[in-house]
C-alpha cells in the first residue's frame, strides 16, 4: 500500500528532517528533501538506528509534479519562509504537516494556505542528533502525535500511514492543542534553563534548581488556564524532571544554538508565553526574568 502513495516533500536539512526521509529511505518510499541549493540532486547520509550504520543516498531533486503533502519541520521562526518557498510546489488540496518546538506559527501558517489545503501539526518525541552535515543518530525511539489545525484538515483523512512510516508510530488526535500545550510546558523549562546555564539536560534533576522549575510550572500553568487548558503543576513538573533525566546525557536545542552562535526558539518559547500572558493579564515573573537573561547575554 505504502508503495503506491506518491513522493512527500520535507523541508530542510534539521534532524526531524532527515530523521523522516532516512526511515522513508529505508522503507523505500518516494521522498524529496527540499533543500536551499536547488543544484543539490542527492545527499549521501551515514544514518546509525539501533546501533547499525546505513549509508543513504537521499533524493534531493525538485519535484516535478505537484507535492500532496509536505512535512515542515524546521524552526519555528523559519516556518514562514519555508511555507512561502514550498507552498507554491504542492498540490490544491495538499496536507502540510508542521514540526516544531513552540506556540505561534499556527495563525502565520493558515494565512499563507490555499482554502483547498489542510494543516497538521505532528508533535514528535523522537531524538535524532545531526553531528555533521552527512551524519545522523536516531539518538531515541519516541511516538508522534498528529492534529488538524484547520476546518479542512479537521473533516479530512488524515495522511496517517507515510507519516507512520516516517515518524512512527503514530497517533492521530482530533485536538493537537492540549499536546502543543504540555510540550510548551516541557520546553519552556528545560531549553532557556540549559541555555542560560550551559549544561546537559541532566543538570536540572539536581535539588537546587526544583524551587525555580516548581515556580516556572506554576507560572505556566496560570497562562495555559486562561487559555482554557488545565494542568496539575506537579504532574507537570514531574514530566520535565523525567525528560530532564531521560535525556540527561543530552544538549536541549536551544542550547546547542546558542552554543553555536544560531538563532533560538526563545521568541516562540517563553517569548509566546510572554505574550499570551499579557494579553491574559497574568504575571509570570519567573518566565519574565529567565526571558531577559537569555536576551542579556550573548551567545557563546
Amino acid at each position: 500500500m505504502l508503495k503506491q502513495h506518491p513522493a512527500i516533500g520535507i523541508v530542510g536539512q534539521g534532524a526531524v528532517g532527515l530523521l523522516a526521509a532516512s526511515q522513508l529511505a529505508l522503507r523505500h518510499l518516494p521522498c524529496h528533501l527540499l533543500t536551499r541549493d536547488p543544484q543539490l540532486a542527492t545527499l549521501v547520509l551515514n544514518f546509525r538506528q539501533q546501533q547499525q550504520d546505513h549509508s543513504l543516498l537521499l533524493n534531493c531533486r525538485q519535484p516535478q509534479r505537484p507535492l500532496p503533502l509536505l512535512l515542515v519541520p524546521v524552526k519555528a521562526f523559519s516556518v514562514v519562509q519555508a511555507l512561502q518557498q514550498w507552498l507554491p510546489s504542492c498540490a490544491p488540496d495538499a496536507d502540510i504537516v508542521l514540526c516544531h518546538n513552540g506556540m505561534g506559527t499556527l495563525e502565520l501558517a493558515q494565512s499563507q494556505l490555499k482554502s483547498s489545503q489542510k494543516l497538521w501539526f505532528a508533535s514528535t518525541t523522537h531524538g535524532a542528533l545531526k553531528s555533521g552535515p552527512h551524519r545522523l543518530q536516531h539518538t531515541g525511539v519516541g511516538r508522534t502525535m498528529l492534529g488538524p489545525i484547520n476546518a479542512l484538515a479537521c473533516h479530512s483523512s488524515p495522511p496517517a500511514a507515510v507519516l507512520a512510516a516516517a515518524l512512527g508510530p503514530l497517533q492521530v488526535v482530533t485536538d493537537i492543542l492540549p499536546v502543543l500545550w504540555q510540550k510548551l510546558a516541557v520546553n519552556a523549562v528545560i531549553n532557556p534553563l540549559t541555555a542560560l546555564l550551559m549544561v546537559k539536560n541532566g543538570e536540572l534533576t539536581q535539588p537546587q534548581y526544583r524551587r525555580q522549575i516548581d515556580l516556572l510550572i506554576d507560572e505556566f500553568c496560570l497562562v495555559a488556564q486562561a487559555k482554557g487548558q488545565m494542568f496539575d503543576p506537579q504532574t507537570l513538573c514531574q514530566m520535565v524532571l523525567d525528560v530532564a533525566t531521560n535525556t540527561a546525557g543530552n544538549f536541549s536545542s536551544m542550547q546547542q544554538d546558542r552554543a553555536l552562535q544560531r538563532p533560538d526558539e526563545l521568541e516562540f518559547i517563553t517569548g509566546f508565553l510572554l505574550k499570551t500572558a499579557t494579553e491574559a493579564g497574568v504575571a509570570i515573573p519567573a518566565h519574565q526574568q529567565l526571558y531577559q537573561q537569555l536576551r542579556a547575554v550573548k551567545p557563546a
